[in-house]
């Protein structure tokens, strides 16, 4: 994938026993990641883009600053897409919050905050396809856990739209044609979609760096309270700025469906395969490439396990994350392991399978042969203490795989924030 300087992809149609870990190497850049997400696919039927289209996706901050700046990407285009306006705004409502209350976001920007959004000085940009692009610093003061609105304007055809599919937030759209980009009020915006387009990252300038969350469905939240921001990742970004331990970034970088080792739907992956490229296809632009990461949590595995075909053999698993763990190193990254949770009750599990999922969680156990500098022990933490292979019923969303939201809560309580 191609990426140029401050440069520079719709549900359907839109519808821990580890030795301290050394000091990160990896320089400052002035920018942390307040909100990221990881473009999976292309949106299926949509090959001629999305011309005219307003879409106006609602994000969740993690943490705030007084600059922000966007990125967007054109990850699973086929053709170069123009951007003919781009705008962010404080949104009138602030969204999901760790207190528990939720004030849904409408599209509606808070008087007063919406801004241009400028590359190169000019209010436009193309992005060539497979490429992503990055915003000039925009002054706007954004506080951490509020929702802000990133509003692409598309006047032209393009070709593939990329998308997010599990946002787990409304954001709304118009088809236009006219340019909707700079409206303060809603009225324009008649339709929802549940999925994030186009945009993929919102930085804030300073901040102490980011952490970034490399996972699948689980990271993803699939089955958490839709609108209110209650991912495992939402409540460890809670758990960081409550905490002694600096107030970092948290960046989502989980894909549903997520392979460690294959790409969605292998062999017969294509740019419509909503499951995304593997981990380990992926690992340098959702995870080694995000502004100000600092450390990774790696919580990837079972579908590798779950999904036909089965990976039954933990050495290939193992292997993977492995080279996962010493590519982030390589950057200056510290490497958190997650262990894979108890899964009995979902269709696919089998004792035989099982195994492999233990033998796997005993090598992140373990240290990963020195790989590793810390554990996030997942397992440990929700599983069924009257029996290890199925979750606590407590923490069940219901399907034997998926935690709910008080799962989510107890996986984010057991990160190691120091090593972090």
């Amino acid at each position: 994938m191609r990426r140029f300087g401050t440069i520079v992809a719709a549900s359907a149609l839109l519808a821990a026993g580890l030795a301290a870990p050394a000091a990160a190497q990896r320089p400052a850049t002035g920018w942390s990641t307040a909100w990221a997400t990881a473009p999976a696919a292309a949106v299926a039927g949509v090959e001629q883009g999305y011309a005219g289209f307003t879409i106006r996706n609602v994000v969740h901050t993690t943490i705030g600053g007084a600059t922000v700046r966007v990125h967007l990407s054109n990850r699973f285009g086929t053709q170069p897409v123009l951007m003919g306006h781009v705008t962010v705004a404080l949104s009138a409502h602030a969204g999901g919050r760790r207190d528990g209350t939720i004030d849904r976001s409408d599209g509606t920007a808070q008087p007063g905050t919406l801004r241009d959004v400028l590359f190169h000085g000019r209010g436009s940009i193309t992005i060539p396809a497979r490429a992503e692009v990055v915003s000039d610093p925009v002054p706007l003061r954004v506080a951490a856990d509020r929702d802000l609105l990133v509003t692409t304007w598309t006047p032209q055809p393009s070709g593939t739209v990329t998308y997010h599919p599990a946002a787990m937030q409304d954001s709304y759209f118009t088809r236009g044609p006219a340019d909707h980009a700079g409206d303060e009020a809603a009225a324009a915006f008649t339709e929802t979609t549940r999925v994030w387009h186009y945009v993929n990252g919102v930085d804030v300038r300073g901040g102490p760096g980011t952490v970034v969350a490399l996972g699948d469905s689980i990271t993803d939240g699939v089955t958490s309270t839709w609108g209110a921001n209650r991912r495992w990742t939402d409540y460890l970004a809670a758990r960081l700025a409550g905490s002694p331990v600096p107030d970092y970034g948290v960046a989502n970088s989980g894909i549903s469906g997520n392979r460690v080792l294959l790409d969605s739907n292998a062999p017969n992956y294509t740019i419509y395969s909503s499951f995304g490229p593997s981990a380990l296809t992926r690992l340098n632009y959702d995870v080694l490439e995000r502004a100000g990461a600092r450390s990774v949590i790696v919580f990837e595995g079972i579908n590798d396990i779950q999904q036909t075909p089965h990976q039954e053999d933990p050495e290939q698993i193992i292997a993977g994350l492995a080279q996962i763990a010493a590519q982030a190193h390589d950057r200056g990254l510290r490497v958190v392991g997650a262990t894979i949770m108890a899964w009995k009750g979902w269709g696919s599990w089998t004792p035989e399978l099982e195994k492999t999922r233990v033998a796997v969680n005993e090598w992140i156990r373990a240290g990963g042969d020195g790989t590793l500098d810390g554990l996030a022990d997942f397992d440990a933490a929700t599983r069924d203490p009257a029996d290890p292979e199925q979750l606590l019923p407590a923490f069940d969303s219901g399907d034997h795989l998926h935690p709910n939201d008080a799962g989510d809560k107890a996986m984010a309580a057991v990160v190691p924030l120091a090593r972090l």
